[in-house]
């Protein structure tokens, strides 16, 4: 798991794993680009091993997402899951974990993704046009934001009177946190299977 911030995604992603639904994979590293957050402390109760790699003490894109691969690497680890994660990663890096990279996008892409839309500024967006559905999107890391295949999306009503806030946790209860663990257990359960 990579996280920058709360680790609200990782906390659902934990419980679905102690639920069981999680059955096919384990997380068993928590990584952030930001020693202060508290996913770091979510990961530490559940009794999950954490790193923090930064870029700005790095000093570059490149020595970071060496740092990564190789903390990675040590760990084995065979899916990333971005969960808040706010690095844009490359090609390089994404070439090297092809379709073993999962996101969580608050939006149904195509819509409001893609560069500059993440957070609240997706929800901020959604009820600018004034469209009446939103939603979560699950899919493929590639170089291009938000541009990786769709795994799952699942739908959310914009209500009358929603905040960007309130928009964003209704997304967040009802879409992100169902549709990202069935994501992991579905991808994990085809890793699995092309390792036998």
């Amino acid at each position: 798991m990579l996280v920058s911030g709360g680790g609200t995604n990782l906390q659902a992603l934990i419980d679905a794993q102690q639920s069981g639904l999680i059955k096919n994979g384990e997380i068993v590293l928590v990584v952030s680009n930001n020693k202060g957050a508290f996913a770091l402390t979510r990961a530490e109760k559940a009794g999950i091993a954490t790193a923090v790699i930064s870029k700005k003490e790095l000093g570059s894109q490149d020595a970071f997402e060496d740092k990564l691969l190789e903390t990675l690497k040590e760990n084995g680890i065979d899916l990333i899951v971005l969960a808040g994660f706010m690095v844009i990663l490359s090609k390089r890096f994404t070439d090297a974990y092809p379709e073993r990279i999962l996101n969580v996008h608050p939006s149904l892409i195509p819509a409001f993704c893609g560069e500059g839309f993440y957070g609240l500024h997706v929800h901020e967006a959604a009820l600018a046009y004034g469209v009446k559905v939103t939603g979560a999107t699950v899919h493929f890391v590639n170089e291009i934001p938000d541009g990786g295949r769709i795994i799952m999306q699942k739908a959310v009503e914009i209500k009358e009177g929603d905040t960007p806030e309130v928009l964003q946790r209704r997304v967040m209860e009802e879409a992100e946190w169902k549709i990202l663990p069935l994501s992991v257990e579905q991808v994990s359960a085809q890793i699995k299977e092309k390792k036998a």
